[in-house]
């Protein structure tokens, strides 16, 4: 059951009741290549600055962050629809923050990979083995035409 709340109005001195929040969202993407310890990637907005990311982080999140270095990375245009029209993928700026002394971040493994049972590599080695024989053997309603020649 929604009630309409009512918030005082502003006055000077008196306690914030509101939260405002960012019109900001950002993304922390995992490197291409490989970078100290002490460095995160972002992809944020063009708008937003290096003094909004370093804001951003330190009063919402509580990170410490040393440096803030941003680039522009250009879309790519090579790309054409059906109408060979040329199709611009969006511009985007990548932030790499330097985070405080003696603080790290390390990409979390968001899929590791699951060690194999033996009785279930042994299953699908079988079923790998069916499908190559499946594969071989020739159709008898084929004929002589080759098993190249196929859809």
């Amino acid at each position: 059951m929604a009630r309409n709340v009512l918030y005082p109005l502003y006055q000077l001195g008196g306690p914030q009741l509101r939260v405002f929040r960012t019109n900001f969202f950002i993304q922390l993407v995992q490197p291409g290549m490989a970078q100290p310890e002490d460095t995160v990637q972002f992809r944020i907005p063009l708008e937003m600055t290096r003094v909004d990311l370093r804001n951003y982080l330190e009063r919402i999140y509580q990170v410490p962050v040393a440096a803030v270095r941003t680039r522009v990375q250009h879309g790519s245009g090579r790309r054409r629809d059906h109408r060979q029209v040329r199709v611009k993928k969006p511009d985007y700026k990548v932030a790499y923050v330097q985070l405080a002394h003696g603080q790290t971040f390390r990409f979390p493994n968001l899929f590791p990979e699951k060690e194999q049972s033996p009785e279930r590599s042994a299953h699908l080695d079988l079923q790998d083995q069916l499908v190559e024989q499946q594969r071989q053997s020739s159709d008898p309603r084929r004929g002589s035409v080759p098993a190249w020649f196929s859809l």
